[in-house]
Formats: C-alpha cells, sequence, structure tokens
C-alpha cells in the first residue's frame, strides 16, 4: 500500500506539496530529534509546514486536504467519525494491507527524472 500511496500523491499533488523521505533514511533522523522518532508508530508519517508530525488517520486527513478536491471533501465527511474510530480503521486496514492487493515488488520502482526532487534519503 505504501509504493500506491505514494503514486497515487505523485497524481493528485500537482503542487508539489509533499516530499517523500523514508522513515529510517538520514532526511528523517536530520529533522525530527530521536525522543520524537522513538514515540512514532511505524505508520504514515506527515510534517507539516509548521512542524507538527501527524500519524494515522491525523496523516491521511491532511494529505486529503492538501491535494484537494472530492478528497477535500472525502476528509470532511471523515472528520465527523471520532479519531479513534478513525485510527482503529486505520490499523485495521494497516494489519490486512498485504491481503488487500497484490504484493509489492521486491525493491522499490525506478522514480523518473522529473520526480526525483520529491524524494528525500
Amino acid at each position: 500500500m505504501c509504493h500506491g500511496f505514494v503514486r497515487f500523491l505523485l497524481e493528485k499533488d500537482r503542487a508539489g506539496a509533499f516530499v517523500f523521505a523514508p522513515l529510517q533514511g538520514d532526511t528523517f533522523a536530520a529533522t525530527v530529534p530521536e525522543p520524537e522518532r522513538a514515540k512514532l508508530p511505524d505508520s504514515m508519517v506527515i510534517r507539516t509546514a509548521d512542524g507538527r508530525l501527524l500519524v494515522r488517520s491525523a496523516a491521511a486527513l491532511h494529505v486529503f486536504d492538501t491535494v484537494g478536491g472530492r478528497w477535500r471533501t472525502l476528509a470532511a465527511l471523515l472528520r465527523l467519525v471520532p479519531r479513534p474510530v478513525l485510527d482503529a480503521a486505520y490499523r485495521t486496514v494497516a494489519a490486512v494491507r498485504h491481503r488487500l492487493g497484490p504484493p509489492p515488488p521486491s525493491m522499490c520502482p525506478l522514480v523518473p527524472a522529473e520526480l526525483r526532487e520529491r524524494f528525500a534519503a
């Protein structure tokens, strides 16, 4: 699902608001102090423009708001659901994600040159 979500964002985020970096990479380590990293789940993490770290459903809602259009409408509807319920749904999908689609390729896909600036190590 991770590769799929990144591909979704590359397509929908026409403004280039998101830069991608692995949680285990140098960029993330350099921008998020170790005590903060230790508290984060192994999940999608979004650093907002104002420096907040969002995880799980909060991160997904932020992404939907940022890409806009019908995705912003979806985020507004999902905000009607209590956050603990959204997070539980997020964890459930994460737990079964391997059964929801084809297995990911054994290696990361090559990134086209025009999109490489959107990725950090």
